[in-house]
This record gives structure tokens, sequence and C-alpha cells, in this order.
């Protein structure tokens, strides 16, 4: 059962564009060819989206594929499918790659046992607020939201994963 999910590159060298394309190319089997536009929260970067469709786990191919080239920042999402949860990855460089069970929804779920765990080990509601704000991804969310917001607006095509 096919899965689909987007790819939101929000921040690249000029000259890595190619070996983005290439990169995407390489997991989809497919020739790839984003549009690149400026990314006007870090000068002389560009940006790019796009949605993909192939079979669930695809999502984690991207994210492995694209940290290769760690002066980026990605995020990559995979809509939940057929027995097999949604998933969300975030890479900020210096930060590293952050992964995250989601719903339907596009929430970030956290299981019971990764929640009993976090309760156990905090001392104290500032402890247990960090150890949460860790787990949910919110450093990332953090560093990546000015460069979501520089694409509102932007094209969007759709890469399917091919065999």
């Amino acid at each position: 059962m096919p899965t689909r999910g987007v790819i939101y590159v929000h921040s690249t060298p000029l000259a890595v564009c190619p070996h983005v394309e290439w990169a995407i190319a390489r997991v989809l089997t497919a020739p790839v060819k984003l549009h690149w536009s400026a990314q006007p929260v870090d000068p002389g970067a560009r940006r790019a989206e796009s949605g993909w469709s192939g079979r669930p786990g695809t999502g984690a191919e991207l994210a492995a594929a694209l940290r290769q080239w760690p002066m980026i920042r990605f995020e990559i999402t995979e809509e939940p499918s057929h027995g097999v949860d949604g998933e969300r990855f975030m890479y900020v460089p210096g930060r590293g790659l952050f992964r995250a069970t989601c719903g339907a929804a596009g929430d970030i779920q956290l299981g019971e046992d990764r929640l009993r765990a976090i309760m156990s080990s905090a001392r104290g509601p500032e402890a247990l607020a960090h150890a949460l704000d860790k787990a949910m991804g919110t450093a990332w969310d953090a560093e990546l939201e000015p460069y979501r917001y520089a694409g509102d607006g932007a094209p969007n095509m759709v890469l399917t994963r091919v065999g």
C-alpha cells in the first residue's frame, strides 16, 4: 500500500541544489527537478518543497539521503498508511536529525513507555517540561519556524517513487 508525504528543503547553498535533487532521485528511482526559490531568511540560499509518493519507509530513506549534506535544513513528512505510523523528520545543522511518530493529523505522538520513562527520570516540573520538549522536537521546530514562513505560497509538485 503506497503512502505519501512532503519534502521541505528549507535552506541549502545554491551549489548543493543539484546534489539534493540527485539524492532524492536515488531514493525515488526517478528523475527529480525541484523548483528552487530564494530563501529570504538565509541570503544566498535556496529553498524547495515537493510532495512525494512511495512505499512506507520512503520518508526515512529520504531523510538518510539528505542528511549526507550537513549544511542543509530540511523537513520530511510521511503520512500514516495501512498498519504503519506516520513519521516526521527534521534536520538542522549543528543539531542533527530528529525523528518522531505522527498521527493522522500530523501531531507528534509519544508512546506510553516513552512517557513513563520521561516521567520516572525527570526530577521536578522543569526537568519534566525540558524532557517533553526534547521528545517533541521543540528545539528543531523553533529553529525551522522562520524558514517555514518563507515558503508560504511557494509552488509545489508531487514526486512519485518508481518500482
